[in-house]
């Protein structure tokens, strides 16, 4: 299958990639960023960077560039990691943050999913959206503060890239990752982060395991429009019982 990863040169984009490449379902990879996917490490010994290709954009929420389209032509599946996080958010302006956040994520389903594509199996078209584990769909609820805005911001795109799926008469699924807190390589998480995200009853989840789970869903079907960090975890797990 293509498969397209917007925000690969990110936390969770790159480690898409870097699992992608020493896939055999993944047999065409574009990886869509502002800036070249270049620094690829600890790639595995099966690895073939020769199905990838880098594609620069630089301004998602534009009218994406033919050039751009064309390279994005017969992708079967996109995960879209590209996001401004809950701490982050606090040095960008309010509107920049939707912007990256949401509209983005809209523009990038509505652009790739009309692409021309070899679809000679039938197969729909597959977009993941990366979004948090406490952002709330429900726009008359009240998410913990400070983040309220932010968690139903989060929500609303979930809600409209959803409901984009459900006009498209079958031709395009979606699935809304909502993972805790994602840990890299290595990660030590502080003791009093520890403690509030105990509290607020946030789980922790390793990058390896939501690409390799991510991974899994865009190569089998989605099992249901919502995922959670355990169930990421639990598909992770038995994807690497499989190899």
């Amino acid at each position: 299958m293509k498969l397209a990863v917007a925000g690969s040169t990110g936390f969770v984009g790159a480690e898409v990639i870097r699992q992608a490449l020493s896939d055999p379902q993944i047999t065409s990879l574009v990886a869509l960023g502002r800036r070249p996917a270049t620094t690829l490490q600890n790639l595995g010994p099966t690895a073939d960077v020769s199905k990838l290709k880098s594609v620069i954009i630089d301004d998602f929420g534009a009218d994406y560039p033919d050039s751009v389209k064309a390279e994005l032509s017969n992708a079967d599946a996109c995960i879209w990691t590209i996001a401004i996080t809950p701490a982050k958010s606090r040095s960008y302006p309010w509107e920049q943050t939707v912007k990256v956040c949401r509209d983005y994520a809209i523009k990038g389903i509505e652009t790739i999913s009309q692409l021309p594509r070899d679809n000679a199996n039938g197969k729909p078209f597959r977009f993941v959206y990366i979004s948090g584990y406490n952002c709330e769909r429900d726009q008359t609820k009240k998410p913990m503060w400070p983040l309220r805005d932010y968690l139903l911001m989060r929500g609303e795109a979930e809600s409209r890239i959803l409901e984009f799926a459900q006009k498209s008469h079958g031709a395009v699924e979606v699935l809304i990752a909502k993972p805790g807190l994602i840990m890299g390589y290595g990660s030590i998480v502080p003791v009093v982060q520890r403690v509030l995200m105990t509290a607020v009853g946030i789980p922790k989840i390793a990058v390896q395991e939501i690409a390799a789970g991510l991974l899994d869903q865009v190569e089998n079907g989605f099992e249901r429009d919502t995922l959670m960090s355990e169930d990421l975890s639990r598909i992770a797990a038995k994807k690497r019982g499989k190899k």
